[in-house]
């Protein structure tokens, strides 16, 4: 008999927390770093939430609370979806959740058996595979390269289903990407899908409200009202509203799956906290325009760090449609040499190499199953993205 399960062998620590860790550590430790690793907008919470957080404080709303959510924030998800997603959901079609991470846990906690298969498009955000065989279903990565915009295609989707198949899994826009899927493509793809009907959908949507120019935010299940029932359309509070750590995800499916993921929160964390739950009903129904100020802000910062790495010998980056990384190839750093004579044969070795070198914290593009490429956010000062650059160019030139 071992101490630790076995499932644990199967899985990896979170490598976007771990990078993260690792940088701000040498940061409390004197040293000069950049960190572009985190996924979290670096604005405060707008003042109008931060309020409702006090009042419920100040009215007592510091009880247990239901798990699925309180009536007021079913409520108000319920109105979200409507609004905004023209999407129709009962409250007992509804759950809330410790982050959006957690509801994807619990869904497929709630639904997989062992060996059933989940296809996942990648690049992907990095804790969708171990999710998966944390609850002992196997991964099926779809690479989906960037002459594809980093989108799978539905050819790959038909290519890739078996019988075992049980989920797939679609995120836009997209994190690592910022790619967005339109409304042609999501069609494509349901007119696949709807021949399988066994076949579940998860569309994470987290990042629906950070999209940029004019692009336009579609979700597969209100495009094709015949697949509603047989996607999860996971959204939350973090990254719209810039409510990172009060964690909070919520999800629309149907009512048999929602039981499930229901029955699992209530043996293990219950709730996310009340004083998150009372803030999320404001958030919801509360103005929405901040949300515009903050895009364009993203844009100028977006477009200065695409721009300024395109001029650097060896990196290549598109432009992304949504979210607020940027996911650069440095295919052409591949096989150069650090002055120590050290070869740069991956894109893990390149950002190993910036760190070391120039002080500057990036995911690399291994962790999110395509490479080579690397991640940036962008939402962070643009003191700090110039400063970045400028070091990553440095550290280019001194390749050889």
């Amino acid at each position: 008999m071992t101490l630790i399960a076995n499932r644990i062998n199967k899985i990896k620590p979170s490598m976007t927390v771990g990078i993260n860790n690792k940088a701000n550590a040498l940061r409390a430790e004197g040293h000069d770093i950049l960190v572009l690793a985190a996924g979290e907008p670096d604005f405060d919470t707008p003042a109008n939430i931060r309020k409702a957080a006090y009042e419920a404080i100040e009215n007592g709303q510091t009880r247990y609370v239901p798990g699925k959510g309180t009536p007021e924030l079913q409520k108000a998800i319920q109105k979200k979806f409507v609004r905004d997603n023209d999407l129709h959901y009962d409250l007992d079609e509804i759950i809330v959740g410790v982050g959006g991470k957690h509801i994807i846990y619990n869904a497929m906690m709630a639904t997989l058996n062992p060996g059933d298969e989940v296809i996942i498009p990648a690049p992907y955000w990095v804790s969708y595979p171990d999710i998966v065989l944390l609850a002992e279903g196997k991964p099926i990565i779809i690479k989906c390269p960037e002459s594809q915009n980093f989108k799978i295609t539905p050819e790959q989707v038909e290519r890739n289903i078996t019988p075992n198949t049980k989920w797939i899994m679609l995120n836009s826009p997209s994190n690592p990407t910022g790619a967005v899927y339109s409304e042609k493509e999501l069609l494509e793809l349901a007119s696949v899908l709807l021949k399988y009907p066994e076949i579940l959908i998860m569309s994470d949507d987290i990042y629906e409200k950070i999209i940029y120019e004019d692009t336009k935010f579609s979700t597969i299940a209100s495009l094709e009202p015949k697949l509603k029932d047989r996607c999860l359309t996971l959204n939350g509070v973090s990254k719209s509203y810039c409510m990172t750590g009060w964690r909070l995800g919520y999800c629309g499916a149907s009512k048999k799956i929602i039981s499930a993921m229901n029955k699992i929160q209530s043996q293990s964390n219950s709730s996310t906290s009340s004083i998150s739950m009372a803030a999320s009903v404001e958030a919801l129904n509360g103005p929405q325009d901040f949300i515009n100020e903050h895009n364009e802000r993203f844009i100028q910062r977006r477009d200065m760090v695409v721009e300024r790495l395109n001029n650097i010998d060896g990196i290549t980056c598109t432009t992304p449609e949504g979210a607020f990384y940027v996911y650069p190839s440095c295919n052409g750093i591949i096989g150069r040499k650090t002055n120590e004579g050290k070869e740069i044969k991956t894109d893990e070795d390149f950002m190993n190499y910036l760190l070391d070198s120039e002080g500057v914290a990036g995911v690399h593009g291994e962790a999110f199953g395509l490479s080579p490429y690397f991640r940036l956010s962008y939402a962070t000062s643009e003191e700090i993205l110039k400063d970045a650059c400028s070091r990553i160019e440095r550290a280019c030139k001194k390749l050889s």
